[in-house]
């Protein structure tokens, strides 16, 4: 066949790009520093007045049967 095919441009979502771009914005506010972003979004987190679900740390078990 001779005849090009149109090239087509992968689909984008545009809800995951607009999560990306404010994403990057707050990443830009707190200076690209991955520690102040944490922070930042902790923060955010508890002035929402929503629900916060902390993930519970247990101790890992002890290996059995290997001194």
């Amino acid at each position: 066949m001779t005849e090009k095919h149109a090239e087509t441009k992968p689909w984008r979502d545009p809800i995951v790009a607009e999560v990306r771009e404010v994403r990057e914005a707050l990443f830009a506010e707190a200076g690209h520093d991955v520690h102040e972003f944490c922070r930042r979004l902790r923060e955010r987190e508890e002035a929402s007045g929503h629900p916060v679900v902390r993930a519970r740390h247990e101790p890992k078990a002890e290996p059995v049967g290997k001194p």
